[in-house]
């Protein structure tokens, strides 16, 4: 992450009260964290000791959220999965948590599936935010490789594509990248698919 960027993530909002995160970013807990995230209506992640403040999301960026959730929903479903949205963490590891845009499981009854956070996941979308393009493209490339999920869709209006990863080994493959008038599928569920267009212009405002 440059610089400029970090520098505008050192602050939230907490039960009403503005918190100045530099002092003590390394030094936070992960426990501090779940607490903190608990009563904060701000996007947050975690790495390491350090909080991230994420951007308030768009209303093209809702769109687009709320396109693939209502595409994918009925899905998932049939195969007897859970597929929900953001805010919901995700643990990468111990010490690491991330909120993606979407994510999934195969089984409702995996025991990932949990009330305070998702141990893992097999699938997770993001979509791609002007503020910082490289956290979704490679930052979190890295990071849901780390946690062995096995698919991750990247969504990027800034050049209007949908590109789907597949995990392996303990790095991502480009299982395809695909632009308007093409149809983005997935390689890990079988009717899991997404109109690159309609996608993108679910972004737009009438």
């Amino acid at each position: 992450m440059n610089t400029a960027t970090a520098s505008t993530r050192l602050h939230l909002i907490c039960n009403g009260a503005r918190l100045d995160l530099a002092p003590i970013q390394g030094l936070w807990t992960q426990e501090q964290y779940l607490r903190l995230t608990d009563h904060s209506r701000q996007l947050l992640e975690f790495t390491d000791g350090r909080l991230e403040t994420l951007p308030m999301p768009t209303r093209g960026h809702q769109a687009i959220s709320r396109y693939l959730l209502l595409a994918w929903l009925p899905v998932v479903q049939a195969m007897g999965g859970e597929l929900f949205y953001a805010p919901l963490r995700l643990r990468i590891r111990e010490g690491k948590f991330r909120e993606p845009d979407l994510l999934l499981l195969r089984d409702a009854k995996d025991p990932r599936n949990r009330d305070d956070y998702w141990r893992g996941a097999d699938l997770v979308a993001e979509i791609v935010s002007p503020d910082d393009p490289e956290r979704d493209t490679r930052e979190k490339r890295l990071d849901y490789a780390e946690a062995g999920i096995p698919e991750y869709w990247i969504i990027n209006p800034l050049d209007e594509t949908v590109t789907v990863l597949s995990l392996k080994s303990e790095t991502y493959a480009e299982h395809g990248i695909y632009r308007r008038g093409e149809r983005a599928k997935s390689a890990l569920l079988e009717g899991l698919a997404a109109n690159v267009a309609e996608v993108l212009d679910a972004a737009k405002i009438p």
